[in-house]
């Protein structure tokens, strides 16, 4: 007889045995609920923490004029690489030219009205010596001859003003990086120092910052000890993933964490470094951090679906040792991809209903079907 025959009649057996015992006043007979379990046995496992990061340029720089005009020129195209020292931007140097020409006249002007001055306040001097001029007179060209070294100097800083304002029509890159978008085209009114022209991006090495909690901060710094602290040899390993879900080749190290925690989110601001050769990263990405917060040699791990939670506190449903479904209230710790740690309320032996609790009740007789790691994974996934 093969198994289907072998079922079905258990079933028809079954059938009759329920109307005989009805048509005899006694209640039916009730299967045991068949349910899939596992074995809890410790294992060795890695708990990451997961925090959601955002994507910055180490260096970025915005590029506004410190003089007012019309914008010239425009020479590297948006999004090319550019070195150090290499021109932008030219505003039209006209009107500072002219300034400039206009401030060398002055001075040339006040120094001829200082050589005056001079011979003048020479002479009055010879002159005093020999009772010729009265002192008021000499008084006077003294003060003719200062003023007209302080008219000097004014015009010696108005040339130099001048210059560096026919200087700033030419505007260089700071740094080495990549331009940015342009935000004026050729021909537009341009304001010192208030205008955007572009910003430029150090895209070399790149900074991904995150927010952690006051509360898992103090957890994380109570499991990796002063490791968690910049420049230690003791420093965690950080892993990034990008939006796709895919991890980015080279490891970021730790690079700043904020001293003072925001009293607005309660949380504490850390910045990883990690270099960017192929460009794959941009500012502004969104992208996701583990690191490594708990090794655990002997973690008693189980499937998430089997945790059940009421008011707050969760609970297992475990096979006892007659075949009947009790309850096992749990503390759980972090979770590991499909699974959750079980930090007290278990041990090893224990066998842990992960399919068909929805009907349980305390106390009631099962019948148990056993489920490999692999088999509850997949069925994790399917669900």
């Amino acid at each position: 007889m093969s198994s289907k025959q072998a079922a079905a009649a258990l079933a028809v057996t079954v059938a009759a045995l329920q109307l005989g015992a009805c048509s005899r006043g006694q209640p039916p007979v009730v299967m045991p609920l068949t349910v899939s379990v596992i074995t809890v046995a410790p294992r060795a496992a890695t708990f990451n923490e997961e925090y959601v990061a955002q994507i910055d340029a180490s260096n970025a720089v915005d590029i506004r004029p410190r003089v007012g005009g019309v914008l010239e020129e425009q020479l590297p195209v948006e999004g090319e690489r550019i070195k150090r020292g290499q021109l932008l931007f030219v505003i039209d140097p006209q009107p500072y030219i002219a300034a400039l020409a206009q401030a060398r006249a002055d001075l040339a002007q006040s120094e001829a009205t200082l050589e005056q001055a001079r011979r003048d306040l020479a002479r009055a001097q010879s002159l005093s010596e020999l009772d010729a001029v009265s002192q008021q007179e000499l008084d006077a060209a003294t003060a003719k001859n200062k003023a007209g070294l302080a008219s000097v100097e004014a015009g010696r800083a108005a040339v130099k003003t001048a210059q560096l304002n026919l200087g700033y029509t030419r505007l260089t890159s700071p740094i080495d990086g990549v331009m940015g978008r342009a935000q004026m085209r050729l021909g537009g009114l341009v304001t010192a120092n208030s205008t955007l022209l572009s910003t430029l991006y150090e895209m070399d090495r790149m900074y991904v910052n995150l927010s952690i909690s006051e509360q898992r901060m103090l957890i994380l710094q109570g499991r990796l000890g002063q490791g968690l602290n910049q420049n230690t040899s003791r420093t965690p390993a950080f892993r990034l993933f990008l939006a796709d879900g895919s991890e980015y080749p080279l490891s970021p190290k730790l690079n700043f964490i904020d001293p003072a925690v925001d009293t607005r989110t309660g949380t504490l601001a850390v910045r990883l470094e990690v270099f960017n050769p192929q460009g794959l990263l941009h500012a502004g990405q969104f992208a996701r951090v583990q690191v490594a917060a708990l090794q655990d040699p002997a973690a008693i791990l189980i499937p998430q679906r089997a945790i059940q939670e009421l008011q707050g506190k969760n609970y297992v449903w475990i096979v006892d040792a007659t075949g009947k479904a009790q309850q096992r209230d749990v503390r759980m710790g972090l979770r590991l991809r499909e699974d959750w740690q079980v930090e007290q309320g278990l041990q090893a032996g224990d066998t842990v209903i992960v399919d068909g609790v929805q009907r349980l009740k305390a106390g009631m007789a099962v019948n148990v079907s056993r489920a490999s790691t692999g088999a509850t994974a997949a069925i994790a996934r399917a669900q």
